[in-house]
C-alpha cells in the first residue's frame, strides 16, 4: 500500500545512513502502530493531522504506556515526519508544535534486586577469560559499592592476605578495609587464574603488573570509560535499558539494597 511505501523510504534513508538492524525493527513498528491508528480515523500515515497525533499520544498514555515509551514513540514520529517534509511529500510537519510526554520521575538511580541478578547471570554467560573478568568486576563492585576510579584502578597490592579484604585507597589518599561478600571472593578467585593473561608478553609496565585488571591503556588498567560500555552491553544482554547502568547506578544499588537489608546507615557511609 502507499502508506507502507512512506515508510518503506523512510527506514531506507535510515538504514542507508547506518542505522543498526534493531533500531530500522524498532522504528517501523511504532510506524505501523501509529499508521493503523491514523487509517482508523481514515488518513493515510503521511497525510494525518496535528489532531490525529495528539489523540494517539493520548491513547498511549490511556493504555497505561509510560512516559519513556510514548516519548520514544513520538521521537520516531517526530524523524518520519521531517523526512517527508524534507522530501517535499508533506508541506509542514505535523509534529513540530507538539510537546514531549512528561517523563514525570526521572530515571531510578538505582536497581531493583532481580535487575541486578539478571546482570550477574547474563555476565556468568559470558564465556572465556572476558565472562571471569566481568563477573569479578560486577561482584566486586556489587558488594562494596566502590567508586569506579577505585574498582578499575584497584591495585594487587588492595587485595589482602587471604583475599577476603580490600585495602582500598580513595578521595585525598585516604584508605580504608572493605570485606569481600563470599560471591565476589569467589569471582576474584576465579579470575586471578586468568589475571595474566591480560598483561602483553611485550612492552608490559611495572604499573601494568601491578593492576588487579591490567590492560593496555595508558593507565595501564581497564578504564572507566571501558567498563560503562561493558556494563551498557551486559544490560542489554540482561534484557534491561542500557541507559539504567552504569558503575555509578549499581553503586547507588549496594548502598540501597543494604539498607533494605536493614544495615546501619553509619556502617554504610564508612563503606562508601
Amino acid at each position: 500500500s502507499e502508506v507502507s511505501a512512506q515508510i518503506e523510504m523512510f527506514l531506507d534513508k535510515l538504514a542507508a545512513e547506518g542505522a543498526a538492524q534493531n533500531t530500522l525493527v524498532s522504528y517501523g513498528r511504532d510506524l505501523r502502530h501509529f499508521s493503523t491508528f491514523s487509517q482508523a480515523r481514515h488518513r493515510a500515515v503521511e497525510d494525518a493531522t496535528q489532531t490525529i497525533i495528539r489523540q494517539y499520544l493520548k491513547s498511549l498514555s490511556e493504555a497505561g504506556m509510560s512516559a519513556g515509551t510514548s516519548a520514544r514513540r513520538l521521537s520516531t514520529l517526530r524523524q518520519f515526519f521531517r523526512f517527508l517534509y524534507a522530501e517535499r511529500v508533506r508541506s509542514d510537519d505535523p509534529t513540530a508544535a507538539l510537546d514531549s510526554p512528561r517523563q514525570g520521575r526521572r530515571i531510578p538511580k538505582f536497581l531493583s534486586e532481580m535487575e541486578v541478578e539478571a546482570l550477574l547471570l547474563a555476565a556468568k554467560e559470558r564465556p572465556g577469560r572476558e565472562g571471569l573478568r566481568l563477573m569479578a568486576l560486577l561482584e566486586v563492585l556489587y558488594a562494596t559499592g566502590l567508586r569506579v576510579s577505585e574498582l578499575v584502578g584497584l591495585p594487587m597490592s588492595g587485595l589482602n592476605r587471604d583475599g577476603l579484604m580490600l585495602v582500598v585507597r580513595g578521595k585525598g589518599g585516604k584508605e580504608r578495609m572493605v570485606p569481600l561478600s563470599e560471591p565476589a571472593f569467589d569471582a576474584v578467585q576465579d579470575y586471578l587464574l586468568v589475571r595474566e593473561s591480560f598483561i602483553p608478553k611485550k612492552g608490559a609496565t611495572a604499573v601494568m603488573r601491578n593492576q588487579l585488571f591490567p590492560s593496555r591503556s595508558k593507565e595501564g588498567h581497564l578504564t572507566r570509560a571501558r567498563f560503562a560500555q561493558m556494563l551498557k552491553d551486559l544490560a542489554v544482554e540482561a534484557g534491561l535499558a542500557p541507559n539504567r547502568v552504569s558503575p555509578h547506578v549499581l553503586r547507588h544499588s549496594f548502598a540501597s539494597h543494604l539498607l533494605a537489608n536493614g544495615a546501619d546507615l553509619r556502617s554504610l557511609q564508612q563503606m562508601l
